[in-house]
């Protein structure tokens, strides 16, 4: 008896819609990453890009537990000294928060090639409107 290894080309890859409205965010981070990279699948295999296409719909209605909301902040830099941007969680809620899911998302994906392909395959919408219905998605309950 064998192992079989899956090759690149030939993984299916699925379309999964995920809702986020009043989950906390780092949930459904961690599911979007386990489908992002294939870890769902039984032909999973570390070495190889075997994940689904993701969509995360009702972003803005995520929510953050243990005040997180104005305890965490969310820091970049603009590449001047002294110019470190730091924005509270209540404010990219409000204003981005397919950031915010992307971000928590991009946090549980390696940084390698495998998971910038992964990240390609991540949608996010604030609303519950999204462009995809052609690609027919099937809802993952969580």
């Amino acid at each position: 008896m064998s192992t079989t290894m899956p090759k690149a080309g030939q993984v299916d890859r699925k379309w999964y819609v995920i809702d986020a409205a009043g989950k906390p965010l780092g949930r459904v981070a961690a599911q979007a990453a386990v489908l992002l990279r294939g870890k769902h699948k039984p032909t999973f295999a570390p070495h190889v890009d075997c994940g689904d296409h993701v969509i995360i719909i009702n972003c803005k209605d995520a929510v953050l537990t243990g005040g997180k909301e104005q305890k965490k902040y969310y820091y970049r830099h603009t590449g001047y000294i002294g110019h470190l941007k730091a924005v509270r969680y209540d404010t990219l809620m409000k204003t981005k928060p397919e950031l915010a899911m992307e971000l928590a998302v991009k946090g549980m994906i390696p940084s390698n090639s495998i998971g910038r392909d992964a990240m390609g395959r991540l949608r996010a919408y604030a609303g519950s409107e999204h462009m995809h219905a052609a690609q027919k998605p099937a809802e993952w309950n969580m």
